[in-house]
Formats: C-alpha cells, structure tokens, sequence
C-alpha cells in the first residue's frame, strides 16, 4: 500500500531517478534533524565547559537519543525547530531544561544549511581527507555523522573521477589528426586529444572554482537572534571572553576552521549566490562538452557508450542517439538557471532577515547539488566508454584536406621555381571546380585528382603524399597535450589517486 501511496505523489526525477544515495542524503529530512541535535550537543558541551550549569549526564542523555526523531511532531506545532526541541526534550527528559540554552532557530537551520552545503562540495570533490578539523574537535568525529568516515568513506570522487577518465583519453588520442571546426565549419586540423584537453581546461578551472568555495565557507556559530549575541552575553552573565569562547568552541565541534565574525539572523545569502554560481560555471562546462559530443556524434567520429539492448528510438531501430549527453545538457541548463534563486533571495533581504528566504533556498540549495552530482555521475559514465572511429575521422579529413594543403603546394612550387601568383590562380580555378563537384553533384572532393593531371604541377607530383600528411597539420598539439597532462591535471589529481577505480552503472 505504501508503494501504491507513493506513486499518487509527484516525486523530484532529481531523487527517484537519478541522484546518488550520498547527494540525497546529504539534504535529507533525516540528515538536517540529526545535524540539529548534534548542534544542541555542541551547545550544551561548549556551554558545560565554559561554566553553566550542565551536568555530564545530561549530555550522555542527549547524545544517547541523538538519532531517536519523531518526524510527525513539526505537524502539529507548526514549527519546525521548536517542535524538535520538544521532541528532543521528551526523549531527554534530565536534559530538556539545556536543550536549545539561550540559542534561537537559525543556530540550527543556518549552521546546518552550512555543513550541507559544505559536504555537498566534498561529495562532488571527494576530498576524502578531514581537513578541517582541529586535533580538539576530533574527539567529537564518532558522534558527528556529518564528517564522519561513515559518510566520507562513501564519497564519489565525482569530478576527479571524470577528469581522470578524460585525461587518459587525451592522452590516448593526443596525436590522432581531426578535422577542427570553427562556426562547425572545418578549420585547421587539431587532434582528438588535443580537443578533450580543451575540455579538461574547464574541469581543472571548476575544481579550483569549487574548492575555493568550499574553503571559504565559514560557520554562523553562535550568534543570536539579531546576530548580536545579546542572549549569551546575558547567560555569561557579561563575560565577552566566554561568549567568543564558546562561538569558537561549536565552530571547531561542528568541523569548521572559522565563523563568520559577523551575521545578522542569518549569515550573509551571499554565500549561497558564490556557491551557487561555482555550481552553475561546472554546468556550464559539462554544457559544452556534451554538445560538442553530440555534435561529434552526428558525425560518427565520436560515441557515447550504447549498451547492447539500449533501444535508440520506438520509432527508428537503427538510431543511437546521445541520450546521456543529451541528459547532461538538459540538466545542465536547469542547474545554470538555480543560479538566479539565490541573486534574487540576497537581494530582497531586510535588515538583518525575513523570512521569505527560507521556502526558495529549501529548494534551491539541495537541488543545485543533487542535479550537479547527477551531471557528474552522467559525464563519468560516458567518459568511461568513449568510442572513437578513427577511419571515420580519415575519410572527413580526406574530404577537407586537399583544400586546406593549397598554401603547402603553393610553397613547394615556389620552392622548385615556380610564381606564386600564378599557381595560387591555377589552384583557385581548379578548387573551385572540385568544390562544384562536392556541393552541386554530391561527389568526393577531387582536386587533389585535378593537380595531379595539370601538368604544371608536375615539378612536385612526388612530394604530393608527404604535403598531404595529416600530421604535418597539427602542430604543436600532441605536445601541448602531453605538456597540460603533466604540468595542470596530473597534480590534481594526486589527491584522489587511491580511490578512481570506481565506475558508474547509470539507470537509463
């Protein structure tokens, strides 16, 4: 029956289909109510060291039913922190005089909005190392489920995983000649690797991007109705020492190197515009990346993977359509536009809060998140299968090259005494007959063909193979692959080295 219930509901795709249990985790009902308690602990821990009157029993007490949540009380009071603090104090009975001492709702909604958006940063990075707590606060790590090694044993290397992929694949491909396309008209030839580096080059910027956001999170700590810290102040009885203390105290319990000195009721939505616009430029970048996938696609030079039942079409058997590229653009735009949410919500703030921030950002923290881990699970499993036909790419090189080695031949009948201006007219005349034939008859380009039967040409018939090497039109590409591998991605990626073994099974 619940199952059944379940399905008159309309449920986020973001969740039911296709986020990661980690990612969903993280902005959980479950995770924000156990994330409070744990901030009431810290309180009450911070608070018993610093002299009130708190006993060692009831903080056992609170830690011993720190996990026991009555999810149908919020109901009935009609507010949700107060209605955990009473069903908190019910479980705690010795303890429900301390629970929430002298603090107010956003010490738990704000601070834990925080660790979120912080864990959802190191869910997509994967740093699997606990940077930021002190020798003090790791006694506190078993009780903290928020940075424990139970949840960041489970973390996706998400980003470093697909970068990783990508540069093996660069590298692989780093001197296999394509036709590069300028306006999707082609250009000078680059190489396959070369043109995955390009890719890379967004990915490396979005991993510095993101991790300085991450870095630059502070926590609201302890602060007060206004920000003031007007109440702790009172309950220190004046001491401003302890009241700083203590602020320093459940910021470093809560995994947090520093606070924010100063807040109003909520801390600065600024923040969320700097997280959320980090989040917008990664999707931004997985955009393109796809597109020119899809592009390349169209082409038959490049594949997604294509599982051996997955069915293209209802309507056309042969198809092999994109669709995990097409997945990420689509998801990619939805996430580049929850970047709005949070410029309109800092914009409209009143002195020192208003409420009208709360509804919008239970909305578009997670799901700013949730889609961004969904992108980068997407663009691991397909980086993960590439397929590349490289007789495809010969044959469109074959089709433009000629074209593009008239300068070469120009040069080379110079060099065996010819005029230039007379044999760039000769060239002229018989490109424009073979463009004629490709586009008014369909047919292959034949002015290579034309060359070889114009006598005038004879002097250099025997360097014609050697001019018309792909790899003569490259460049400097294989190099500058080899070089951007082992000078910007490889050190990146050493951070991760231990865990990219990992693949991604996606349900399409």
């Amino acid at each position: 029956m619940a199952g059944a219930e379940e399905m008159n509901r309309y449920r986020s795709p973001l969740v039911s289909r296709y986020a990661s249990k980690e990612m969903s985790y993280n902005f959980s009902e479950k995770k924000k109510l156990i994330t409070w308690r744990k901030l009431w602990i810290f309180l009450a821990k911070a608070e018993k060291a610093l002299g009130l009157p708190i006993t060692d029993a009831q903080i056992a007490e609170m830690e011993s039913h720190a996990e026991d949540i009555d999810f149908e009380e919020e109901r009935k009071l009609r507010h949700d922190v107060m209605a955990h603090v009473h069903t908190f104090a019910h479980c705690c009975p010795t303890a429900a005089p301390i629970i929430h001492l002298g603090a107010m709702s956003c010490y738990v909604g704000d601070n834990t909005d925080l660790i979120a958006l912080r864990d959802g940063f190191n869910i997509l990075l994967s740093k699997v190392r606990l940077t930021c707590l002190s020798r003090n606060s790791m006694k506190t790590v078993q009780m903290n489920i928020l940075i424990s090694n139970k949840l960041v044993g489970l973390f996706f290397l998400q980003l470093a995983r697909v970068i990783d992929r990508l540069a093996n694949f660069a590298e692989e491909y780093a001197d296999l000649p394509t036709l590069g396309f300028t306006h999707f008209q082609p250009a000078q030839l680059t190489t396959v690797g070369k043109r995955a580096c390009l890719w890379l080059q967004e990915l490396v910027m979005d991993v510095r991007n993101l991790e300085r956001a991450r870095d630059d999170l502070c926590f609201r700590g302890v602060k007060g109705t206004t920000g003031t810290q007007a109440s702790f102040l009172q309950l220190f009885q004046g001491d401003h020492d302890k009241v700083e203390e203590l602020d320093k105290m459940v910021t470093e319990m809560a995994g947090f190197k520093k606070a924010y000195l100063v807040t109003g009721q909520t801390y600065s939505h600024e923040v969320d515009i700097h997280c959320l616009a980090r989040l917008a430029s990664l999707g931004a970048s997985v955009h393109k990346i796809c597109t020119d996938i899809r592009l390349l696609a169209n082409l038959k030079e490049i594949e997604e993977p294509f599982e051996k039942e997955q069915i293209g079409s209802s309507a056309m058997p042969y198809k092999r359509n994109p669709m995990r590229a097409e997945r990420c653009c689509g998801l990619a735009r939805h996430l580049i536009a929850l970047v709005g949410d949070p410029l309109q919500t800092d914009s409209v703030q009143w002195p020192e809060s208003t409420l009208d921030d709360s509804a919008n950002r239970r909305i578009s923290l997670p799901e700013s998140f949730l889609t961004a881990d969904i992108i980068l699970s997407t663009l691991q499993n397909i980086t993960e299968g590439l397929v590349v036909y490289p007789k495809v790419i010969e044959r469109h090189i074959r089709h433009e090259l000629p074209f593009m080695a008239t300068e070469n031949i120009i040069m080379a009948i110079v060099k065996a005494g010819g005029n230039r201006q007379e044999c760039h007219e000769k060239i002229r005349v018989l490109s424009q007959e073979a463009a004629a034939v490709v586009k008014q008859e369909g047919g292959d380009n034949d002015l290579l063909a034309r060359i070889q039967r114009d006598p005038y040409f004879a002097p250099i018939l025997g360097q014609l193979d050697a001019l018309l090497d792909p790899k003569t039109f490259i460049g400097r590409a294989p190099q500058q692959v080899k070089t951007f591998l082992a000078e910007e991605v490889r050190p990146l990626l050493e951070p991760y080295k231990a865990n990219m073994d990992v693949k991604v099974e996606l349900v399409l």
